[in-house]
């Protein structure tokens, strides 16, 4: 199976950070980002673009990515997102992407999960996952999420 094209595909969405690599035609914005969360291992650089993704494209349908990422037992790691989402969208005072998000927050924090993962990096070491624990933000945390990233701009 051919692996997907995550950076090129954040690139043709329109995120900065991968400008510089050549245009190709748009994916949808939700399947990338469902197909994103489900991967063990992603390089950060991409999972580093998802809570732009989220907060860019916030009209995309939630309802087929909560569904899905539930099925796939991945609503924390969406939750996560949503949240760094709304943490990137907060200073731009843009109430309507803000509320649209939230409510797909309250969505996912009657199904969240209370078993521990991780943010695409399945493959970190014991010493990696200790220390993310101890130093994670309390948003990684409620979401049980192994993560260090944040909502701050990219």
């Amino acid at each position: 199976m051919k692996k997907r094209d995550y950076a090129g595909d954040l690139r043709a969405l329109g995120y900065p950070k991968f400008s510089y690599l050549k245009e190709k035609k748009s994916p949808d914005p939700k399947e990338l980002l469902f197909d994103a969360l489900d991967e063990r291992d992603l390089d950060s650089r991409i999972v580093e673009g998802l809570p732009w993704l989220a907060v860019t494209y916030v009209d995309m349908d939630w309802d087929w990515l909560v569904q899905n990422a539930s099925l796939h037992r991945r609503q924390n790691r969406l939750g996560f997102v949503v949240a760094l989402a709304i943490d990137l969208a907060r200073p731009k005072s843009d109430n309507e992407r803000l509320l649209k998000l939230r409510q797909q927050l309250e969505k996912l924090e009657t199904i969240r999960l209370a078993e521990e993962d991780t943010l695409c990096h399945d493959s970190m070491t014991t010493t990696e996952r200790a220390w993310l624990r101890a130093h994670r933000s309390p948003t990684a945390a409620h979401w049980n999420i192994l993560s260090d990233l944040t909502g701050r701009e990219p």
